[in-house]
């Protein structure tokens, strides 16, 4: 049959550029059940509140999909636990502070990438400045429509449930108290009402600036800004739509009702709706023939960042109305991203209370120890077997504050724990995640030939000799490129020149998290030895982890008790107007860098302003560095590269991206180590020029013209997820780096020696990449030999072509000469 328009004028078929679930939703709206309600709905923690990873929800429904707050490490936890983020229809943000909004730039752009053209965010007013600021990103921000539904606004509504949003206004601290944390929050982060006024703490905004550039506001009128424009957060109120009985077809039947003829619908939707009907004479009623109407459950999500927000959560009115046991107002869930001391405050301790026993609560703070990427833990403890001392163990950030006793029952947070709301209200464990470092270590013990490959290089390594001086010390933090993964985060590495300093080269979305995940409750020492962050350019995957660092770093000056400096941050000029807009719009971190172009740092600059040289003489003595210097690289626009050289001789130079590039070759002469991107494979070369990267070769081929005296690769293309294809130039001097490991100059000579087990562990991964290769390798020489092909008939048809016209003017030629005979 023929195929003709639908029922609702559209076409049947899908159109390739719109996603299956936009077309599904569109089809039932078309057909008038977009309101009939979900028959499953539940909610799922994906990040619990730790420091490590924020707090985050998803909420599930065969209609749609909805996350509230997203955090950095957001996107790497759903990617790893196949939580789809390409069905997310909206993003609710209950605060715009960096441990709710850092995973957003990320999250947007595989939206983008994956061919959702809009995305609806619901928040607070200051979530369209948010907005705003990363459309100065490059790339595919500045296109995609990012709608913003403000709580002034009228309640949002789809096919599963209907949102109101609560705009709740903090009332002033008493002077001399900080806000407590909520889920990653720093005590002095900018959204405080408070000044910052301990020991060492910057002005706002204090010499971030050069000379020259637009100054920030002073500190009395951003207090004035901050009483016009009070700090809120929003709640949002869910209501899970009604869901209609179900038609007891059988005792219709019974009742001797035409089931399972044409003239039976009419009289099922006039039940279903509840409508009495007479069939034959006889009134039948809906609950005769319907089960009861489920009349759709009713959560809460809120964030009570500190004890300034408790008066106005307790005396909201619309909160009061779902607490006066009403059953059309029950709460079967109320989410409480809340610090410990909100809920030790009686006001909030009697406020929960009111919810009635019928209500569950489910806490996300800082208390919970939930692991969020198991998969990281799992290879780490893997890699541990071959080299403790490389590929040191994990740990956990452990919050030191006590649990409150609350006056009801509270269900801690874990990563993937469900709430079931519909069909039946229950919690669900059963996804959970774990980690069994047995299970982790029996998997690959059980492994062909790995324990035999293990042996064999420990061996090995006895007979090299054990020269490993402490420092300089190279931490890889992310070494994946573009999003982060589930085993990769991207671009990360921590440079410890000492015991007491150290150095951060790029700053990709969730650094600090891995920094959490690799140095435990010492995170905040670390923080504080941190004096400089090198950027190397504005692609997000390179950046978007800053701000956080910045939070949490003054975070961890006032928990020890430590006076605070501003961080040196080296990048291109063209990060200011970001940061400016963020500082000026949703926080305060201007006060916390002192900012060094990297263009000043190029050989033979001039054009230096006298404070960046100001600055670039403090980062050296704080170093105790004889030069840092940067080159402009082949990638992007505003690219760099940087080199390091200590006092003591050694030198450290890191490529950032770059395609091979000769000005790196040239600052990079004899370097004692080269960290260099190896995003694709040998036989990609056609690729890495488009996408102006390096192969693993080119790589390699950089480090031995620059004489370096070892090349450690990096910034690997997420297809390679574990380990990348290995290179015919691989050599000695040549190391594959990952996340969370640890080198020291000392075990160059051991680490080419890590290959054999490495290739055991991961066998099964390389064997699918190499069969992929070779797949791609027998696609490209089909379509040469279609080109030549063509190209030859085409050469055939011409010379043909040529044969006849050479005839034909033989022919003609006789022809001519007859005519002029005549």
């Amino acid at each position: 049959m023929a195929e003709g328009p639908s029922a609702a004028g559209g076409p049947r078929r899908r159109p390739k550029d719109v996603p299956r679930h936009v077309w599904a939703r569109e089809r039932r709206r078309s057909a008038g059940t977009g309101l009939a309600g979900p028959n499953t709905v539940y909610v799922q923690v994906v990040a619990a509140g730790c420091r490590d990873a924020g707090a985050a929800v998803y909420v599930f429904s065969e209609f749609n999909r909805y996350l509230f707050n997203c955090g950095e490490g957001t996107q790497r936890a759903m990617q790893e636990h196949k939580l789809k983020i390409s069905h997310l229809d909206s993003i609710f943000l209950s605060r715009v502070s960096w441990a709710n909004v850092g995973g957003l730039p990320g999250m947007i752009l595989t939206l983008k990438a994956i061919g959702l053209q809009r995305c609806v965010f619901l928040g607070p007013p200051k979530l369209q400045n948010y907005l705003k600021a990363i459309r100065l990103f490059p790339g595919p921000l500045k296109r995609m429509d990012l709608a913003v539904q403000l709580h002034t606004e009228p309640e949002y509504k789809d096919e599963t449930m209907t949102v109101c949003q609560i705009p709740l206004t903090a009332k002033p601290l008493a002077a001399g108290s900080s806000p407590p944390q909520s889920p990653g929050a720093s005590p002095q982060g900018g959204n405080s009402s408070k000044g910052d006024t301990g020991p060492g703490s910057p002005r706002p905004a204090q010499q971030s600036l050069e000379e020259g550039r637009e100054s920030p506001k002073k500190a009395g009128d951003e207090q004035k800004c901050a009483r016009k424009h009070p700090e809120l957060v929003t709640a949002f109120l869910c209501k899970v739509h009604p869901r209609k009985g179900k038609f007891l077809a059988a005792k219709a039947q019974e009742l001797g009702l035409p089931v399972g003829t044409p003239a039976i619908l009419p009289i099922i939707t006039a039940l279903k709706n509840g409508e009495s009907i007479t069939y034959e004479g006889k009134e039948l009623f809906p609950e005769e023939l319907c089960t009861p109407t489920d009349p759709g459950p009713v959560f809460l999500v809120l964030e009570c960042p500190h004890e300034g927000f408790v008066d106005a959560v307790c005396e909201n009115e619309t909160f009061q109305r779902y607490q006066e046991g009403a059953a059309e107002h029950q709460v079967a869930l109320v989410i409480h991203m809340t610090p410990e001391a909100v809920l030790r405050d009686s006001r909030y301790q009697q406020w929960m209370h009111r919810f009635g026993p019928g209500t569950q609560h489910l806490v996300l703070n800082e208390n919970s120890s939930a692991v969020h990427n198991p998969r990281s833990y799992k290879i780490q403890t893997q890699l541990n077997l071959i080299h403790p001392e490389i590929f040191p163990l994990l740990t956990t950030y452990q919050s030191k504050e006590a649990e409150a006793v609350c006056p009801v029952p509270i269900v801690r947070g874990e990563c993937l724990l469900k709430y079931h709301l519909r069909p039946q209200q229950e919690w669900q464990r059963d996804a959970v995640t774990v980690c069994d470092p047995e299970e982790f270590v029996s998997e690959a013990l059980d492994l062909p030939d790995f324990q035999t490959r293990v042996k064999e290089c420990k061996e090995s390594l006895s007979a090299v000799p054990g020269n490993v001086g402490a420092y300089p010390e190279i931490v890889f933090l992310g070494t994946g490129s573009a999003i982060p993964m589930k085993i990769r985060n991207v671009s990360s590495t921590l440079l410890n020149t000492s015991a007491t300093r150290s150095l951060l080269l790029d700053c990709g979305e969730g650094t600090f998290g891995q920094l959490c995940r690799h140095y435990g409750e010492q995170v905040d020492q670390v923080l504080c030895n941190l004096v400089a962050v090198f950027v190397s350019h504005m692609h997000t995957d390179h950046h978007s982890g800053l701000v956080n660092i910045l939070m949490e770093r003054r975070r961890a000056f006032a928990a020890l008790g430590q006076d605070f400096s501003p961080l040196f941050l080296v990048a291109p000029e063209q990060i200011m107007p970001w940061l400016n807009e963020y500082h000026n719009h949703c926080e305060e971190i201007l006060g916390d860098i002192k900012m060094i172009p990297s263009q000043c740092l190029v050989k033979g600059c001039e054009n230096i302003r006298p404070k960046a040289k100001e600055f670039v003489s403090a980062l050296l003595e704080s170093y105790d560095l004889a030069e840092f210097q940067t080159c402009e690289v082949q990638h992007c626009k505003n690219a760099f590269a940087c080199s390091v050289i200590h006092k003591s001789g050694w030198k450290v130079v890191y490529s950032g991206d770059t395609m091979p590039c000769m000005a790196l070759v040239q600052m990079g002469k004899n370097a004692n180590l080269l960290i260099h991107e190896a995003t694709l494979e040998d036989g990609m070369e056609k690729e890495a020029i488009e996408k102006t990267h390096s192969t693993t070769s080119q790589a390699i081929q950089t480090g031995m013209k620059m004489n370096a005296e070892f090349i450690m690769l990096n910034h690997f293309s997420q297809r390679y997820a574990k380990i990348p294809l290995f290179s015919e130039d691989f050599s000695d001097r040549v190391g594959i780096a990952f996340d969370h490991m640890r080198v020291r100059f000392g075990d160059f000579p051991a680490i080419p020696k890590l290959i054999p087990p490495l290739k055991a562990l991961f066998a099964d991964d390389i064997v699918e990449m190499e069969e992929r290769k070779e797949k791609r390798e027998m696609r490209l020489l089909k379509e040469t030999a279609l080109v030549l092909d063509k190209l030859t008939r085409g050469n055939s048809t011409e010379a043909a072509c040529q044969k006849r016209k050479q005839a034909k003017n033989h022919q003609e030629l006789p022809d001519k000469k007859l005519k002029t005979a005549n």
